[in-house]
């Protein structure tokens, strides 16, 4: 990869950040416990609720899966190694970096992993 390509996945890469930590936020301001008390929510609005917990908690995890990707690429990019695949060493296409910045593996061996499992 060239600076020019570096400096627009770094720049890319924080952007990504800046909107995940913003989501976060979000999600510890409005992660409220469910309220139990059965004599003011109803058994049915009671479900909901949880449901509803449950996938903002999930939302949540998967958030902060993507961040901890993020802060990887970012360490990448400025350790030297950002753009090349963790199991084979070859440079990661740069179509397949423009759809995910945090890929670690070129799209050979993430086939091969797939079909593996």
């Amino acid at each position: 990869m060239n600076e020019n390509e570096l400096e627009h996945a770094k720049e890319e890469l924080l952007r990504l950040k800046s909107e995940l930590e913003e989501l976060k936020e979000t999600f510890m301001e409005t992660g409220e416990p469910v309220e139990l008390d059965q004599a003011r929510v109803g058994r049915l609005s009671r479900m909901d609720a949880m449901q509803g917990q449950q996938m903002a908690l999930e939302t949540a995890r998967r958030t902060e899966r993507q961040l901890t990707k993020t802060d990887g690429a970012l360490l990448r990019i400025n350790s030297g190694d950002y753009g090349c695949c963790f199991i084979c060493g070859e440079e990661i296409d740069a179509r397949r970096l423009a759809v995910d910045p945090t890929s670690t593996r070129c799209v050979l061996c993430t086939e091969k992993q797939d079909t593996d499992e």
